[in-house]
């Protein structure tokens, strides 16, 4: 049983660039260099350092390609488009030769080490154009990074005639596709590998990259609930809503969220730390504003925070640092039950300001941070709830104001994390064209025969036919980074560029989305039929970024 949306969805023809209508030929760049430590990553890519960026120009004449088996793998998490992707690689690759055959490899880089595989034929393919979702074969997060794994995907590569394999992910995906591409061309294994770029997080992006597949549909999808929420605040006019986003590593969603619908304060990750801003500055900034809004009669508002916050917090970072030294396989403390006792215990052994700051916690943070560790017994940071942390500390502060007479207002917290709601969504016009065109471009890429390439599709400011497609080398946005105690190569994150135009947008107009007044926007749901103004504009970071007013 299917939805009237999924019925109409299911018509829509994504659109391609212009340079897609008739046969192209590659064209080949300047020699690249990685982003960062290029000695160290020629040393460990020697195949695959180096190579050019390639773009498409329209052939002179019609070409002819053999027949291509194809393997596809979605990795990490989903993003609204995936399915669209595979639907670009399916229709370029019957487009070049009718015969040629897509395998699709179950619950991701896992299927291709278990030889679990879908042929995915036009009628599977079809059940899933347009649709969000990882479902038409899963994904999952095994990483590609050994011998072994990498023969057992030799061995079902042979056995299926697959000559390329498109890997769809995020930056660790797309560092492990790198990894594959260089082993299969040093063994001489004739098995291309291509990515990708999908994050909802916006963090893989660079000069080559303008944004990954489904930031967009997700932004949109967080954007409409928090629009839905600010109706609300200003209808009840009695709660303050403090409001997670997904974006651990970056705050891209909530940037972009913010320039959606001008909450009265959004956090953003990068300037807390450029700017060294500690826990409490944090919270008596916000406590600030709730204050001012307070005094002139307005108790309610919306806060957004990004879920990777605390991470960015010199102080907490420092307080983590030093739990982790306390606490990483302390036989002592694991004998410990009782929570009180914990805490008693921590205190015992942190430093005077690690103290301060611990002391300074809501006690079920507190807590938190004693009892949820990972298997090397260094504390979760990812697993606490920020929205509940600040809103408690917010409390409190507003509880000494209150008593100074500082604070006349009333304060009705509630607290909200935007995470999954946002990564299945159907996917915007946008993003199903983004998708089919980096899935097409994928298919041209294999082609004509490079290995170790990401499709990438730019120009995403101006209309579908103005796009143009090419692919980046993967090692030319790589350097090293520490993971897990060794130095390991890695495709470099994006954090939120503090001198970019979408940031000094927001840092522009954020005072007076903060005032005593109302600033709210309230987008709506994703809109798919109707004016290009309203259905296939792209998000508002693009536009600022290419100097498009918002």
């Amino acid at each position: 049983m299917k939805s009237a949306l999924q019925i109409a969805r299911a018509a829509y023809k994504p659109r391609l660039p212009k340079i897609f209508q008739n046969s192209v030929d590659i064209k080949f760049g300047r020699a690249t260099t990685s982003v960062a430590d290029n000695e160290d990553i020629k040393k460990l890519f020697p195949n695959t350092y180096g190579i050019p960026v390639v773009s498409f120009e329209e052939s002179k004449s019609k070409k002819e390609y053999p027949t291509r088996n194809v393997g596809v793998i979605l990795s990490g998490g989903q993003a609204p488009g995936g399915h669209n992707v595979i639907s670009g690689l399916f229709d370029g690759m019957k487009k070049l030769n009718p015969d040629s055959i897509l395998y699709g490899f179950l619950g991701g880089p896992s299927g291709l080490i278990d030889h679990k595989y879908l042929e995915l034929t036009a009628d599977v393919i079809d059940e899933y154009r347009n649709t969000g979702g990882f479902d038409i074969i899963g994904s999952g997060r095994t990483k590609l990074e050994t011998v072994e794994q990498f023969e057992r995907g030799r061995e079902i590569c042979q056995k299926l005639n697959i000559g390329a394999i498109v890997i769809i992910g995020g930056d660790d995906s797309n560092t492990n596709a790198c990894i594959l591409a260089e082993y299969y061309k040093s063994k001489g294994y004739g098995i291309q590998v291509i990515g990708c770029p999908k994050t909802i997080d916006g963090d893989l992006k660079n000069d080559m990259i303008e944004t990954s597949f489904g930031f967009d549909t997700a932004c949109k999808v967080y954007s409409e609930l928090i629009g839905n929420i600010q109706r609300d605040a200003n209808s009840a006019k009695k709660y303050w809503h403090f409001i997670r986003l997904m974006g651990r590593s970056a705050s891209h969603i909530t940037l972009e969220c913010a320039l959606q619908t001008q909450p009265n304060i959004a956090i953003i990750s990068e300037e807390v730390a450029a700017k060294g801003m500690r826990l409490q500055q944090i919270v008596d900034s916000i406590a600030q504003v709730i204050v001012t809004r307070g005094n002139a009669g307005l108790n309610f508002g919306t806060i957004l925070i990004p879920e990777g916050l605390i991470e960015f917090i010199p102080d907490v970072k420092m307080l983590v640092e030093e739990l982790n030294d306390i606490l990483a396989h302390n036989h002592r403390f694991e004998a410990i039950k009782d929570e009180d006792d914990r805490r008693w215990f921590i205190n015992e052994h942190l430093s005077l300001n690690g103290k301060a700051i611990f002391n300074g916690l809501p006690v079920s943070i507190a807590n938190q941070l004693s009892a949820d560790r990972d298997s090397h017994g260094n504390v979760q940071v990812s697993l606490i709830e920020t929205e509940k942390l600040l809103m408690a500390m917010v409390d409190a502060q507003l509880l000494r104001l209150k008593q100074e007479g500082v604070y006349n207002g009333k304060f009705s917290p509630l607290g909200h994390f935007f995470g999954y709601e946002g990564r299945c969504a159907a996917p915007t016009n946008f993003d199903a064209d983004y998708c089919y065109s980096l899935g097409y471009t994928a298919s041209v890429l294999i082609n004509e025969g490079v290995t170790g390439y990401m499709a990438v599709v730019q120009n995403l400011a101006l209309n579908v036919d103005s796009w143009i497609a090419g692919g980046v080398p993967i090692t030319k946005m790589m350097n090293m980074e520490k993971k897990s105690g060794k130095m390991k190569p890695v495709i470099q994150k994006a954090l939120v560029d503090l001198e970019g135009n979408p940031f000094k947008y927001f840092a522009a107009h954020r005072r007076e989305w903060a005032s005593t007044g109302c600033s709210f926007v309230y987008p709506g749901p994703i809109q798919y039929f109707g004016p290009d103004e309203v259905c296939n504009v792209p998000t508002k970071t693009i536009r600022l970024e290419n100097n498009i007013s918002c």
